[in-house]
């Protein structure tokens, strides 16, 4: 194994272990929005919450189970998205899907430094039946997202969140 393939390894058991954003938030955000998300295939899970302020990703917090590269990808994740806009949490999901599918290629250097620690995923590509472990969280924050966007819409109209 070569040093950089050792330090993405670290990468993502630092993450594993010291979950940024683990633990459920109670929002008191009127645009939330929260996703459960099972790979069938394996079993690993995660229930992810988001609170929106404005166009901003205000919370990230979540809670899972599974393997260490699904649950250091939401991790990631979770310090990739919190506090930044909708706009770079849409650019970063799309960044890391690209990722996943660049069969071990690492990606240009402005998608590189958006993801940041997700980097360290580049060789999961390479085996597709951990691609699924990596993007279930991200998954689950698209989702999420959706229905955080839905909430807000609907407290601008005026109606109930």
């Amino acid at each position: 194994m070569s040093s950089l393939e050792q330090m993405y390894q670290q990468v993502i058991m630092d993450h594993a272990r010291q979950g940024h954003g683990r633990g459920l938030v109670e929002l008191d955000l009127p645009a939330t929005g929260e996703s459960h998300q099972v790979n069938t295939t394996c079993g690993d899970e995660v229930t992810l919450r988001v609170g929106l302020s404005g166009d901003t990703v205000e919370s990230v917090s979540w809670e899972g189970q599974g393997c260490s590269i699904s649950q250091a990808s939401i991790s990631v994740l979770a310090e990739i998205v919190e506090g930044e806009s909708l706009a770079t949490a849409d650019e970063a999901y799309e960044a890391f899907r690209a990722l996943m599918q660049s069969k071990g290629v690492p990606l240009d250097d402005e998608r590189e430094d958006l993801l940041g620690d997700a980097t360290a995923f580049v060789g999961v590509g390479k085996y597709p039946a951990r691609i699924k472990c990596a993007l279930l969280g991200w998954a689950a924050l698209r989702d999420a997202l959706i229905q955080a966007r839905a909430a807000q819409a609907s407290e601008a109209q005026g109606g109930p969140a």
